[in-house]
């Protein structure tokens, strides 16, 4: 039976990495994948690539918080069989697209693989991924370490002296230099001492 899938984590778990082994797993058994990502993500020269720190790197249909993606994944899936969908930069999504991708999961046999984060910098949920937490059929973490040791659950967002930003949007793209995961106790020290020096 065909599920909806949320693995989520810190940022520099590795979530891209695994997506990316994934689609190559189906493609060595002969199946096909269709990779999503949001337009918005684009921190690189090849936007339309999902890639990884490590150097994996595979094309990808763009969307915007505008596209029904649900519509989308049925036109492709009539132009060609697709076996799953892999989407990476879940935490993006709208509300509406999370049902879209349930309905192509329910209606259509269809599995759906989401990646992405559970929380922002201030430590509040995205949408997208509210969205999942609540109506996924499996949702997995993939772990990552702060510097300390323990498993990192945060994000943090830094200036160009590494030193906490505690207030902006939401959406922020970035990589290493804009933002580091940390455990939840050094994730809160350094808020306290950026709220504290604000002062």
């Amino acid at each position: 039976m065909a599920k909806l899938y949320f693995n989520f984590s810190a940022m520099n778990a590795g979530k891209s990495t695994i997506l990316l082994q994934s689609s190559y797993n189906y493609f060595e058994r002969g199946m096909h994948t269709l990779l999503l990502k949001p337009a918005l993500d684009d921190r690189n020269d090849k936007k339309k690539f999902i890639s990884s720190r490590i150097g994996l790197e595979a094309k990808a249909d763009l969307f915007t918080d505008q596209d029904d993606l649900e519509a989308h994944i049925l036109e492709s899936h009539a132009h060609r069989s697709i076996d799953c969908v892999l989407l990476d930069e879940a935490q993006f999504l709208t509300h509406d697209q999370v049902w879209q991708l349930s309905r192509v999961t329910d209606d259509h046999g269809i599995p759906i693989m989401c990646y992405g984060l559970r929380t922002d910098f201030m430590g509040q949920l995205f949408t997208g991924s509210a969205a999942l937490l609540a109506l996924a059929d499996d949702i997995r973490e993939i772990r990552t370490l702060c510097w300390c040791g323990k498993k990192a659950t945060m994000n943090m967002r830094v200036d160009g002296a590494g030193q906490a930003v505690t207030q902006g949007a939401q959406i922020e793209v970035g990589g290493n230099e804009r933002y580091i995961t940390l455990c939840r106790k050094h994730w809160r020290d350094k808020h306290i001492n950026a709220a504290a020096a604000a002062k």
